[in-house]
């Protein structure tokens, strides 16, 4: 669990450190008067926060990985290059191999 993140979904202005990731690290700045999240309230907020930073991952792999695939295949079909339909799957099988590894 990222409890730096966890703490930002229920405090989005919160003000403090998160030492070591950890519950007891949790270290609020003087100028913070809202009450520290409980444990439970930040395992609640765990699985949202999780499921963006897994779209965020996935959107930099892509771009990273996948899209250049995508450019050189689109170059290939505009030119009318044999091997177009190749690349296209090649760019597919890039795609599922992406979520298969990311989420």
């Amino acid at each position: 669990m990222d409890i730096t993140n966890c703490i930002l979904e229920i405090y989005p202005d919160w003000n403090g450190v998160v030492w070591s990731n950890s519950y007891e690290g949790i270290k609020p700045d003087a100028a913070e008067t809202r009450p520290t999240p409980t444990l439970a309230e930040l395992e609640a907020v765990w699985p949202k926060v999780e499921a963006e930073q897994i779209i965020i991952r996935k959107r930099q792999v892509y771009k990273a990985e996948s899209d250049p695939i995508y450019a050189e295949w689109q170059a290939l079909l505009t030119a009318g290059h044999p091997d177009a339909e190749t690349r296209h799957q090649e760019w597919l099988d890039k795609r599922a191999e992406i979520k298969a590894r990311v989420g």
